[in-house]
């Protein structure tokens, strides 16, 4: 492998055998290195091949900012748990390494955080929120600085962002905001909670983590003239009506008009969660 940019003492992007950038880490890899020559294989810890197109220098630059010994323990941690799928994912271990060694510091320091999302993000992401519970206790488990359990509500958002191309933290938070109102809305034109521990429920707030998806990537259902939208629409107009309130909110806050199709799906999705007798 060829060196091609050495970010400090540890930390060096290299070209591999395949012509691939990767970042490679380990302890005095890039001392007194230079562009263009070899990697000392025996120096390398760790390996990042970036995915999802992922810029590479802004990846390395993030990395470099973040001790290695963070890095070390929240890949331990993440393997303790069994969560290789992100363990897979560089740019999702460093979002976390980074998250977890600011986390490590503030809590040092004695300094407290207040996360707002608190109960939107366990009703939310359920799954997400038990896997940020386990990790964070692997990392207690390993780490002297012992980080409070608040802390699971961020890791639980970084595993939420890893289903978006955007790497954008800030979507995941306008989502959650956004999720949490459409389900207000449906409340309030039906008159009735909804119980967030319900299958219809917890199904309507996937669908809609992948809608957001297909709007974050552009790529929206539309199989115009669609039958079933039509006759969803005509088997339940008053969820049809409601969808139309939620598409227009979804609008309004996210910058993205929904097609008809996407619309027919919300309304099939409404009209699952207000009644009672398929709402279990």
């Amino acid at each position: 492998m060829e060196i091609l940019r050495v970010f400090n003492n540890n930390l060096v992007l290299a070209l591999d055998e395949d012509g691939r950038d990767v970042i490679l880490t380990g302890r005095g890899l890039g001392f007194q290195a230079r562009p263009g020559q070899p990697v000392d294989a025996s120096k390398v810890v760790r390996t990042f091949v970036p995915i999802d197109g992922r810029d590479p220098d802004h990846l390395a630059g993030m990395l470099s900012g973040i001790p290695p010994e963070h890095i070390h323990l929240v890949a331990q941690a993440l393997a303790d748990i069994g969560l290789d799928s992100v363990s897979r994912n560089p740019a999702m271990v460093i979002a976390l390494a980074d998250h977890i060694s600011f986390a490590l510091r503030r809590t040092a320091l004695g300094l407290d955080i207040v996360y707002p999302m608190l109960a939107e993000v366990k009703h939310l992401y359920a799954e997400e929120y038990a896997q940020a519970e386990a990790l964070l206790h692997a990392v207690n488990a390993r780490s002297d600085v012992q980080l409070p359990e608040i802390e699971a509500v961020g890791l639980a958002l970084h595993l939420v962002n890893a289903g978006f191309a955007t790497g954008d933290l800030s979507y995941t938070y306008q989502m959650t905001g956004v999720i949490q109102q459409m389900v207000r809305v449906i409340e309030e034109a039906f008159g009735l909670p909804l119980d967030s521990g319900s299958v219809s429920v917890g199904r309507f707030i996937t669908h809609l983590r992948y809608l957001f998806v297909r709007i974050s990537q552009h790529k929206q259902l539309d199989d115009e003239p669609s039958l079933v939208g039509a006759a969803i629409r005509e088997s339940f107009p008053d969820a049809a009506e409601c969808a139309v309130r939620l598409a227009g909110l979804l609008e309004l806050r996210m910058g993205a008009a929904l097609t008809s199709d996407e619309v027919s799906y919300l309304a099939l999705h409404v009209a699952r969660v207000t009644t009672p007798d398929r709402s279990s």
